[in-house]
């Protein structure tokens, strides 16, 4: 555990938004929007989705750079890294889960889903290679561009999803099989936007983790795509948070 801060200013908790695979940052530009016109500072890095450690270890230094409390926030995928890296780090004040993974210690994406009906982004991965800086290469996953809209974004405009789809981040396939190292939930408070009509992550699935979680839970009816779909309801989630975590005024001495 890192030394403890004194937070002086008693202002809202920096929001840290954690892209999943498949999308990049720009998943967040409506909240981005949203959260700055409430005030609230946000960022939203590139998830670089080569693999739970490494991915969690390159948040980690993110969230050490901000000199003030930090609210992570994952969607899909970056549930699982916000998970991992939110431990012993002592300025992170909450998690919000946004129709995401939040898998306990010595558990997969994959172990997940398996418990759960299967969902539509199964069949819609197509596989690629990529150099590893040795000899060898790694596999990763996209979205097949003519199911992207059905599996994330199905309540999103056409145009809307082709771009995304265009502009989609592969994973790499260690994404979904790499264990979380650590679990930030289960001494961190924990709020959770389950989407209802989600056909990459179970619905079910996200309940289950949401009440593991002991998470301030709000249903949207809403794709995979909540983020940008339904904005507003994930914005007014991430204030109450922002709110909650809000660290007491102090005054110096």
């Amino acid at each position: 555990m890192e030394a403890a801060r004194t937070f002086v200013d008693g202002s809202s908790p920096t929001v840290l938004l954690v892209h999943g695979a498949f999308a990049d940052a720009s998943i967040w530009s409506a909240v981005i929007a949203g959260l700055q016109d409430a005030g609230i500072g946000v960022q939203a890095p590139a998830n670089p989705l080569r693999g739970l450690a490494t991915d969690a270890a390159y948040l980690a230094n993110v969230i050490r750079a901000i000199d003030g409390p930090v609210l992570l926030t994952g969607h899909g995928y970056g549930g699982a890294v916000i998970t991992q890296a939110g431990c012993g780090l002592d300025n992170v004040v909450g998690l919000v889960y946004v129709a995401a993974f939040a898998p306990a210690v010595g558990e997969s994406l994959l172990d997940i889903a398996a418990r759960f009906p299967d969902t539509r982004l199964g069949p819609a991965l197509r596989p690629a290679t990529f150099p590893t800086g040795n000899i060898g290469s790694g596999v990763e996953l996209y979205l097949a561009a003519d199911c992207y809209s059905d599996v994330v974004a199905a309540d999103l405009p056409e145009r809307t999803t082709a771009v995304a789809a265009a502009s989609q981040r592969p994973a790499a396939e260690a994404t979904f099989h790499e264990p979380a190292a650590a679990a930030a939930w289960t001494s961190t408070p924990s709020w959770f936007v389950v989407a209802t009509a989600d056909r990459a992550i179970h619905p079910e699935a996200q309940r289950f983790m949401a009440r593991r979680a002991g998470a301030d839970t709000i249903e949207v009816d809403a794709s995979h795509a909540v983020a940008l779909s339904q904005s507003n309801e994930v914005v007014a989630h991430l204030r109450a948070a922002a709110a909650a975590t809000r660290p007491p005024r102090v005054n110096p001495t």
